[in-house]
């Protein structure tokens, strides 16, 4: 997989790693995401890069030092007894500045809980003054933790803190060299993540990499939230039950707490980890304040984890027996729908990232509830100007429309209708798949519109 969108972390990276000091630099995110490779594309030949494995801590040492002697020949045939000594060693050693790159820094941590405080007195004490020191893992818990929690050792330490997030969707296009429309359908399955773009792509048609990567119960990713659960979840069995509560169509923690036959207060911490973890979230009406509202509902945030917890989950058993097919064919018949979830939150996102007629507006929202005519309302797309003076308001639909300017204007009269919309200009905007007209207006966006409004980063 070409490297895709990670231009502005490289040049962060790069940036630190060119100052003479020595400087201490952390790497964190969700595995598969890419940190590796972006750590890969960054580093220059003289560095040094250890991926560490979950063994005893003096075989870890051993195994760094080996890595060390790649680049400083000679360096491993002493013995280290401590991490300090290791350190102190290299930084005596090393001619230039170079880079030490600690890959999974979490399996050292386990195996040497006092690493962390070993690397502040190396920090403090400016024993690596020959050398940076990057750190990467994918416990984002851990990472977190190392790095931005005021009682670590390594707290203020860090000259450079990058997460690293899943590519946007404006990238799916180029990557798999497909159309904008089949673009959004393989972003509602795969998602953001670099590695399942890169399995999705050696693999054969969309059908039989659905099949045989998620669905076969021996797929690379059948497992996938399982393995990911354990870098960052203790609970994961709960984790895993709320997600799969959810996505069976509970949304509202009342109804998630009642499946779980669990008080709703006690779902609080495990909920608001989950969203942290990037795998929840919670969506409010537009304008509700997030403090203090009762009306948000619960979704899947990530579209890999919306697929399995959708369609993996609920029939484990009949993959367990080979019953790929039929599965597949469950979804097949609730593919538009789920396809047009997507799209939904694919054209919000895409709402701040440029321009709607010339005037700029804030992040967008859905918004659903009883308007001036005490009729019950939802509108897919909602979001005020910069200025506070207009409020876009939008329909999305992942069908061709043909007569589009009809539904712009239904769209506008819905607008003009909202609780909040007085005193506003209401700019309409329509989100179709695609539509009859030759020469869609501005205010009608396609697949193709949102996808390069998403190409973030670029």
């Amino acid at each position: 997989m070409e490297f895709l969108n990670k231009h502005k972390e490289q040049n962060r990276l790069q940036k630190s790693l060119t100052k003479k000091e020595g400087q201490l630099l952390v790497i964190y995110g969700r595995r598969r995401c890419g940190k590796s490779t972006l750590i890969k594309n960054t580093i220059g030949p003289e560095d040094i890069y250890f991926m560490a494995q979950q063994t005893d801590e003096t075989i870890q040492r051993q195994q760094l030092a080996s890595v060390i002697a790649e680049k400083i020949p000679g360096f491993d045939t002493v013995v280290y007894p401590t991490w300090e000594s290791i350190f102190q060693s290299l930084n005596n050693q090393a001619k230039s500045p170079i880079t030490l790159c600690l890959d999974e820094f979490p399996y050292l941590t386990r195996s040497s809980p006092e690493l962390p405080s070993v690397l502040q007195k190396v920090i403090d004490q400016q024993q690596n003054k020959n050398y940076h020191i990057l750190i990467c893992g994918s416990s984002q818990q851990m990472m977190n933790s190392l790095a931005l929690d005021s009682s670590s050792p390594l707290y203020g330490r860090a000259t450079e803190i990058i997460k690293i997030r899943p590519i946007e969707a404006g990238w799916i296009k180029e990557a798999l060299e497909t159309d904008a429309i089949n673009a959004v359908r393989e972003y509602a399955i795969w998602g953001g993540v670099p590695r399942y773009w890169e399995l999705r792509k050696n693999g054969e048609s969309y059908e039989e990499s659905i099949k045989s990567l998620i669905l076969d119960n021996q797929g690379v990713l059948h497992e996938e939230p399982s393995r990911l659960f354990l870098d960052d979840m203790r609970e994961s069995v709960q984790a895993y039950s709320i997600l799969s509560i959810v996505g069976n169509g509970a949304n509202r923690v009342s109804e998630i707490a009642s499946r779980l036959n669990k008080p709703a207060n006690q779902l609080s911490r495990p909920i608001e980890k989950l969203i942290s973890l990037g795998y929840l979230k919670r969506e409010l009406p537009f304008g509700e304040n997030s403090k203090n509202s009762k009306k948000g509902i619960y979704r899947i945030a990530e579209p890999f984890f919306n697929f399995y917890f959708t369609f993996v989950v609920p029939h484990l058993s009949r993959l367990e027996l080979n019953l790929t097919q039929q599965v597949y064919d469950i979804f097949k018949s609730r593919e538009t729908q789920f396809v047009s979830s997507e799209w939904e939150n694919l054209c919000r996102r895409s709402v701040p990232y440029a321009p709607i007629e010339g005037i700029q507006f804030g992040p967008a929202q859905r918004w659903w509830g009883i308007n001036s005519k005490k009729e019950p309302v939802e509108i897919d797309v909602v979001a005020e100007s910069i200025d506070g003076n207009y409020l876009l308001v939008g329909e999305c639909k992942w069908s061709e429309i043909e007569k589009p300017y009809a539904l712009i204007n239904q769209t506008r009269q819905k607008g003009e209708m909202l609780p909040f919309a007085k005193n506003k200009t209401i700019i309409p905007a329509i989100f179709v798949r695609n539509t009859s007209e030759n020469e869609p207006a501005s205010n009608i966006f396609l697949a193709d519109d949102i996808l390069n409004r998403l190409r973030v980063g670029e």
